[in-house]
């Protein structure tokens, strides 16, 4: 069997997700856990990987193909010159290991040491303590023999 990607109509894949599952077609929608602030407050919500799209597994000569555009929350089948492009095992796998390690990670702990690789406490080993809002981070760093609370950016921080 092969992987073929579909395209979903605008805010319906788990919608088609759903109906192809009960069609028992093998699908994969990779979703990651994205952080937002919104009024003031940290939240995390499930997004999908490639928006618009998800993916299917599928004999050429499988009769199911005539039922996909017809699916409700299907848009149409990714291809070339009308033939579906097909999509490799490897690539479908690597996404897959990539998730897991995606999810492993988890972004910065409180607690963690991390190192500032830019601006003028560049090169200075810190303490990460929390985020500041979308863009900043609020680390400790040894300054004259006292520990100093420091606002930086979060794309200073390497772990």
């Amino acid at each position: 069997m092969t992987w073929y990607a579909l395209q979903h109509k605008p805010a319906q894949g788990d919608r088609a997700l759903q109906h192809l599952q009960n069609q028992d077609i093998a699908c994969f929608y990779p979703k990651i856990s994205v952080e937002k602030i919104k009024g003031g407050k940290r939240s995390t919500k499930l997004e999908p990987l490639f928006p618009g799209y998800l993916f299917v597994n599928l004999e050429r000569s499988d009769p199911m193909w005539a039922k996909l555009r017809s699916t409700r929350g299907v848009l149409r089948i990714v291809g070339f010159a009308n033939k579906p492009a097909p999509i490799g095992d490897a690539v479908i796998q690597h996404i897959k290991e990539s998730l897991d390690s995606v999810a492993e990670l988890g972004g910065i702990k409180p607690g963690q040491a991390v190192q500032l690789n830019e601006g003028p406490f560049e090169g200075i080993n810190a303490i990460f303590q929390s985020y500041d809002g979308e863009a900043r981070a609020i680390v400790l760093i040894s300054f004259m023999q006292k520990q100093q609370m420091v606002r930086v950016p979060v794309s200073a921080l390497k772990s």
